[in-house]
This record gives structure tokens, C-alpha cells and sequence, in this order.
């Protein structure tokens, strides 16, 4: 019995293990519902799937069931970084306990309530239990953002070589911002939610995009879409930061630039109902300010690298330096993916916006919803894959395990994202007579390197699983180390 219960402290009372279990029932639920996605079917993997589970799939009901989806997928993400922002930030020990433990049961019931609901059979008390879910995660990010109070006496800015201001921890009013900022946009999309069936139908943000005329509730999803999107973003960046000890004269321009972009870019996405044009101005004014910030993240971040696996030799070449700046494919990749993200989401993304109407719009629809697509997808799996290098580095993973198991994230991950992107823009390259040849070229590529990286997962959560029931395993150091803390 106390076997059990030491476990159950370790998983859902330790920072390790939470984030743990969190990324086992993701990875568990992408590799089941992944077996539905478009491709299997063409494989007839879904149909096997379907009948396995027991799974009801009316066409009538697709948009429902995927964003029922997307948001089970993206609370739990969200619940992982909240994690880490607790174990990363100071605050009170009850604090951190009462955020952890109210997100937990809140991701958890909105994932079961929601995925039940959705894909087998409309059953209302699994709809009540999604809904509570939500409120408590909501509640979580109440909890959070007074803990973060960058104006509490205890926790003055006190080190010179980080951003402050009158005193105030400018970092951690960065963390703040993200939070209140998430907070608001969470009810920009609750909003909606709540006509629905009354004068609201669900959609996806990509089959309306060429609607000259989207109502409000419409735009207001559109928004949330994008802004909680990048909020999740803003998050991750801010906890790299924190991670490789972000400092000095770039970290006190970089934080009030995030601070700055952070608040422009939820203000424009905000006024998308009343002002959608001019919105659109305000957003490319944040999103400037937020890649700036994270531009100058990556300059120092790289040239730690180098510094500290070069040992702080001054008279290294330039072959010597690079090896140097990826001798640890964690910390390296997790900068690289965010100079990467620059290359298949920003770019297409302004190619999008520049060109919309000479050459977008000239595309058939289906291609600019595939772009669409395309482009939210890569951007959540880019978050995804520096979580995983984060939680990697959490868990001590030391030696051949910690190069296999970065590279194996980094270079798979980073060829289905170009793959991805060339599938997005093919119509400018080859013309749709005569595509076929590319897109299965491209479709398996896709497929065989996101399988390398579930395969680099699943080894890494079996290995956790079997440590976890050891009597004297890995977990129960962490869990002596985390008390200690």
C-alpha cells in the first residue's frame, strides 16, 4: 500500500511526475487518434481503429468532434507549462501546490469528459465534466497569475543582470503578462462557446476563410484560435529563457520587448471583432516585438553554448565553435527550433499575407486551407518537441541517451516540418495534373519521420514506466530531491 502511495505522490505531487503524466496521456491520445487522420484511413488503419474502440464517427459531427479535440491536446500542454512555470518562479509552497494540483484535475476531466463526449456518443454528464474541467483550468490561471504578482514585496528585483525596473522583476512580470493576457483570451473563446446552439454553429477557422463576411462570434474564434496559440508560444519562450539562464544586457531589452509584444498582440487580436482591418496592423506590431525578444534569446543562448562546451577557450575556429554549439542537442535544439519556426511557419505565413490576393486566393480553396492547416500544426508540434527537450534535461538524461534522444527529436521532427511546408505551398512548384508523384513522395516522409519521433518518445515513456516500478528507481531520487527542494 505505501508502494502505492509513494508513486501516486511522485506522479501527481512532484513536477516531474506531473509533467509525466502529462505527456504519457497526450502521447497516448495523439498515437490513437493520429490512427484516425486522413492518411491511415487511406491505409485502412482507421476502420480497424473505429471497430477496436467503438468509436462513432458521424460525418455531420466532424468540426465538434475536432475541436473537442485540439482543446484536450492543448489544455494538457497548457497544464505542463504551468508545471514548470511553478517550479521555475518563485512563490509559496501552497502556492505552487494549489495551481498544480486544480490544473491537474482540470486538464484531466476536460480531456476523458471531452474526448468521451465527442467520439462515443453524446453522453451530457461527459459534456458537464469537459465544461467543469475547463473552469478549473481556468481557475488554475487565477491561482497562477496572483501568484506571479510581479508588485509583491518578495520578490524584488535583487541581481543587477536581469531586466528590472523601479524594482520590479521584469521577467516575472513578463510571466504575469502571459498569464492575464491567457486568461482574457480564454473567455474571448468562451464566449462563443456559450451561444453554441444558439445562434452559433461550430466550424473550423479554415473552412471560412474566404467568407467575405464573418459574424462576430465567428472572428472571435478565429481569435482565440491564434492568440492562445501564440500565448502557449510566448510561455515556452519565456521558460527557455529561464532554463538557460537568460541574463544581461540582451535579457533587459528582450524581456520588456516580450512584456510589450505580448500585450500588443492580445490587444490586436482582441479588437479582430470590432476593428477586424485594423486589428490586423496592431497584430503584425506585436508579433515583430515577440520575435525580437525571442531573436535575442537565441543570440545569447548560442553563445553560452559555445562559451561553456568550448570551455571558455578564446582561440577556437569556427568548426570548433559549431561543434561546440551542438555538442548538447537539448538546450541547442530547443534554441534551433525556434530559429526553425522562422523558416516553415513565419515566412509562409508573411509569404500568406503578402501575396493573399495575387496568388493565395488564386489557388483553389481546399490549397488554402491545407496552408492553413499546415501552418497552426507545425507551429503546436514545434512547442511540442521543445517541451520534450526541456523535459529530457528535467529528468537528468545524461550521455549517448541525451544525444540519441535530442537528435532523434530535432532532425525527424524538423524534416516532416519542411515536408509539411512544401506540401502547404506545392501548387507554387508543380501543378495539380501532375502533383501526385510529390505529394506521396511528401506524404511519406511525413509519416516515416513523425513515427521516429513517437518511436524516441515511446522508448523514453517505457523506460519511465519500468523505472517507475522499480522499488529503488530513478523516481524516487526525484522525488527525495524535489522534497529537499
Amino acid at each position: 500500500m505505501q508502494a502505492a502511495l509513494d508513486r501516486y505522490d511522485f506522479l501527481f505531487r512532484s513536477t516531474k511526475g506531473l509533467i509525466l503524466v502529462a505527456i504519457a496521456l497526450v502521447a497516448l491520445v495523439t498515437a490513437i487518434w493520429g490512427m484516425i487522420s486522413g492518411p491511415m484511413a487511406d491505409l485502412g488503419v482507421r476502420d480497424v481503429v473505429v471497430r477496436l474502440t467503438g468509436m462513432i464517427l458521424k460525418p455531420a459531427e466532424r468540426e465538434g468532434r475536432i475541436v473537442m479535440l485540439y482543446h484536450a491536446i492543448a489544455m494538457a500542454i497548457v497544464a505542463i507549462e504551468t508545471y514548470i512555470i511553478t517550479a521555475l518562479v518563485k512563490m509559496k509552497a501552497h502556492q505552487r501546490a494549489n495551481i498544480n494540483a486544480t490544473i491537474t484535475v482540470g486538464y484531466i476531466a476536460a480531456m476523458f469528459g471531452g474526448l468521451g463526449f465527442a467520439y462515443f456518443g453524446h453522453n451530457w454528464i461527459l459534456h458537464g465534466i469537459f465544461i467543469a474541467g475547463q473552469s478549473l483550468i481556468f481557475f488554475a490561471g487565477i491561482l497562477l497569475a496572483a501568484a506571479l504578482n510581479p508588485w509583491n514585496q518578495d520578490y524584488r528585483a535583487t541581481r543587477s543582470e536581469y531586466a528590472a525596473w523601479r524594482g520590479i522583476d521584469l521577467e516575472r512580470a513578463a510571466f504575469f503578462t502571459m498569464a492575464v493576457a491567457t486568461l482574457g483570451s480564454a473567455l474571448f473563446g468562451a464566449i462563443p462557446g456559450a451561444y453554441s446552439g444558439n445562434g452559433f454553429n461550430i466550424f473550423l477557422a479554415e473552412d471560412v476563410v474566404r467568407q467575405v463576411h464573418k459574424d462576430t462570434l465567428q472572428l472571435a474564434v478565429i481569435g482565440h484560435l491564434h492568440i492562445m496559440l501564440t500565448l502557449i508560444a510566448v510561455a515556452l519562450a519565456l521558460i527557455v529563457g529561464r532554463w538557460l539562464d537568460f541574463k544581461g544586457r540582451l535579457h533587459k531589452i528582450a524581456i520588456p520587448l516580450m512584456i510589450a509584444g505580448t500585450i500588443v498582440i492580445t490587444l490586436g487580436v482582441w479588437l479582430v471583432v470590432p476593428f477586424e482591418e485594423i486589428a490586423h496592423y496592431i497584430i503584425y506590431v506585436g508579433s515583430v516585438l515577440i520575435l525580437l525578444a525571442a531573436l535575442f534569446l537565441v543570440i545569447f543562448g548560442f553563445d553560452k553554448l559555445i562559451r561553456e562546451n568550448s570551455r571558455n577557450d578564446t582561440k577556437v575556429n569556427l568548426a570548433q565553435k559549431l561543434c561546440a554549439l551542438i555538442d548538447d542537442p537539448l538546450k541547442f535544439g530547443a534554441l534551433w527550433q525556434l530559429v526553425y519556426m522562422n523558416f516553415v511557419v513565419t515566412a509562409i505565413g508573411l509569404f500568406m499575407a503578402m501575396r493573399l490576393d495575387k496568388v493565395i486566393r488564386v489557388w483553389p480553396q481546399r490549397e488554402e486551407r491545407i496552408t492553413l492547416t499546415g501552418h497552426w500544426h507545425i507551429l503546436a508540434s514545434i512547442i511540442a518537441t521543445i517541451i520534450l527537450l526541456y523535459y529530457a534535461d528535467l529528468i537528468g538524461l545524461q550521455g549517448r541517451a541525451r544525444k540519441w534522444f535530442g537528435w532523434l527529436i530535432i532532425i525527424p521532427s524538423d524534416i516532416a516540418f519542411a515536408a509539411a511546408a512544401l506540401f502547404s505551398t506545392k501548387r507554387l512548384y508543380v501543378a495539380e495534373s501532375s502533383q501526385q508523384p510529390l505529394v506521396d513522395a511528401i506524404m511519406l516522409t511525413i509519416d516515416a519521420a513523425l513515427a521516429t519521433v513517437l518511436l524516441a518518445l515511446a522508448v523514453l515513456m517505457v523506460w519511465r514506466l519500468i523505472d517507475l516500478f522499480s522499488r529503488k528507481g530513478k523516481w524516487s531520487d526525484e522525488m527525495r530531491e524535489e522534497v529537499a527542494e
